[in-house]
């Protein structure tokens, strides 16, 4: 068996973890927040911008 344990693929691996907390939903709200309240969104924002303007800029026709 633990010859067999070597062979799976390293996707497999986690599907044996443990699951600490099931609320799914509740994760993504507070990593949600957590995203707002610390101003990244900004940040994302300001690069999509900045990002599309560049393209802009440097593509032809």
């Amino acid at each position: 068996m633990f010859q067999l344990y070597w062979h799976l693929p390293a996707n497999l691996m986690p599907l044996a973890q443990a699951i600490h907390d099931p609320d799914l939903i509740g994760q993504i709200q507070k990593a949600w927040s957590h995203f707002i309240q610390t101003g990244q969104v900004w940040a994302l924002l300001i690069g999509l911008v900045i990002g599309y303007i560049i393209r802009n800029l440097t593509s032809y026709g």
